[in-house]
């Protein structure tokens, strides 16, 4: 396929924002050793350095192989190594042992890295084609994916660590009172649903479609630590009426008595302290609750005396305001108290995904991608549920109101919190 050769000699818009992505994500792993890098916590969790690796094998796959002349891999091992869940591309190396692939070491990802950035920005600089450059502001949404869970499984990682140590330095907390919680209404009725087609969306956020509401209500705020310290000292995690069935068997069998990372004390009157990517903290009664799971953010919603928000509701309430909030670029890197406001929602982006009460499902008429890249969001429409809004370790560029993130039931080690909703 020949390539259309551009005329302008300013930057291509697509070939700055590659560039701003792939520095983030250096930047991020510039605070870790290469042991950090390598380890692995859990099967859930990859290695800074798959996910580094991962993110160039998505370029070096789907863009480089399809539109470079004369295209030879860096590695052709790396094919099979850094290959998540497509099954259109090829075999991948099996999940739960990321953490034991010890070569390439770090220095040999990031050559392969600074190799495919140059080869991506002279394809971007030839003006095409189309297609490839469609697949390149996939693979930087998708890296952008990645910062975030680069953040998310280090915070495991280093939470198992009996040192205890620090990803970044403590962010400079001022005492801020509690914003007081109110409920804010709306009527309902027809609204138009998923992205209206301005800029980028994965398949999963179309087509733009309508549906019905009934009256309902959102409370103005994110449920706080403070306000789940008092479900767990009334016992929420020992009484089975607030809890799904399935959600109670998982309290029981696995010992859950709050949220991930608590360290719960001796004495009632004490608060916990909380690992965060700052070291361990006390429990700052004010900021936002996550880490938390769909079954415990549906069980407090009902000791609450409400109810989780359906992603219809929550979508229609964001959609009108601006995305802006507590994102990654900010660097807090963990859920910030909520602000004074005239009135209305506050925290719907940033801080913490919020879970929905909605099974992750196609829209109608959906049409996954064609390809292998169509594997990446419809294939997992199962046992999965919806959070909206983004969190602390969301990049500000990546997120917006049509946004469906997704995680089944269990899922925790994410920044996933809640916000409260009743019918009306």
């Amino acid at each position: 396929m020949q390539a259309r050769t551009s005329t302008s000699s300013a930057p291509h818009p697509l070939a700055t924002h590659y560039t701003e992505v792939r520095a983030r994500s250096r930047a991020l792993a510039a605070p870790l050793s290469a042991e950090d890098c390598q380890a692995q916590s859990m099967p859930d969790a990859s290695p800074v350095k798959w996910h580094l690796a991962h993110v160039t094998w998505f370029f070096e796959t789907f863009v480089l192989e399809v539109f470079e002349p004369d295209f030879k891999p860096f590695n052709p091992a790396f094919r099979v190594l850094f290959n998540s869940y497509y099954q259109g591309v090829g075999e991948q190396f099996p999940r739960p042992q990321r953490g034991l692939i010890t070569r390439p070491d770090m220095a040999e990802v990031w050559r392969w890295r600074e190799e495919v950035d140059e080869r991506i920005a002279r394809l971007i600089a030839s003006g095409g084609p189309e297609p490839a450059l469609r697949l390149i502001a996939l693979g930087l949404q998708h890296e952008q994916q990645h910062q975030e869970l680069l953040l998310t499984d280090v915070k495991h990682l280093l939470s198992l660590n009996p040192l205890r140590p620090t990803y970044h330095r403590p962010w400079p907390l001022s005492p801020v009172a509690q914003l007081a919680s109110t409920w804010i209404e709306f009527e309902g009725g027809l609204v138009d649903v998923g992205h209206d087609g301005g800029g980028f969306a994965f398949d999963n956020e179309t087509p733009r479609h309508r549906q019905w509401l009934e009256p309902y209500a959102l409370m103005n705020r994110l449920v706080t630590h403070g306000e789940w310290l008092a479900f767990v000292r009334d016992g929420g995690y020992q009484e089975p009426r607030w809890w799904l069935a399935a959600g109670w068997d998982w309290v029981r069998s696995q010992g859950i008595r709050a949220p991930l990372y608590w360290a719960l004390p001796l004495a009632d009157h004490a608060l916990p302290t909380v690992f965060t990517l700052h070291g361990d903290m006390p429990l700052d009664p004010n900021t936002p609750v996550t880490h938390i799971s769909y079954f415990e953010a549906d069980a407090f919603a009902r000791w609450s005396g409400a109810r989780l928000p359906t992603e219809t509701e929550w979508e229609a309430a964001a959609a009108p305001l601006p995305v802006q909030g507590n994102l990654q670029d900010g660097n807090a890197l963990h859920p910030m108290p909520a602000r004074n406001a005239a009135s209305g929602l506050v925290q719907m982006y940033g801080d913490v995904w919020e879970w929905t009460s909605s099974s992750y499902a196609a829209y109608p008429g959906y049409q996954p991608a064609e390809g292998a890249v169509g594997e990446y969001n419809g294939k997992f429409m199962v046992n999965q549920y919806v959070l909206r809004g983004g969190s602390c370790a969301t990049p500000a560029s990546h997120i917006r109101a049509s946004y469906r993130n997704f995680f089944p039931t269990e899922a925790r080690w994410q920044f996933s919190g809640l916000r409260l909703a009743r019918s009306l």
